[in-house]
């Protein structure tokens, strides 16, 4: 007697569960050359995180240091 059922709801688990795992492998060998290629000196080391773009009310206070009351 042969039962190898698979319904659809287990398959789509694994499925997730191979693609999941793809993923990851492809993101930690991505990671993992980009920090091969530093320490041969081929890329330039990253910089730390970029910085965070100025708003308009920030602009504004670095444009004008005095509050509006004291004018």
């Amino acid at each position: 007697m042969n039962l190898a059922y698979i319904d659809p709801a287990s398959g789509s688990m694994i499925l997730q569960i191979i693609l999941g795992g793809a993923a990851a492998v492809a993101v930690a060998l991505k990671m993992w050359w980009r920090r091969f290629l530093t320490v041969l000196r081929i890329r330039k080391p990253e910089e730390d995180a970029p910085g965070e773009p100025i708003s308009a009310a920030s602009e504004n206070e670095a444009l004008d240091p005095e509050p509006v009351g004291k004018r």
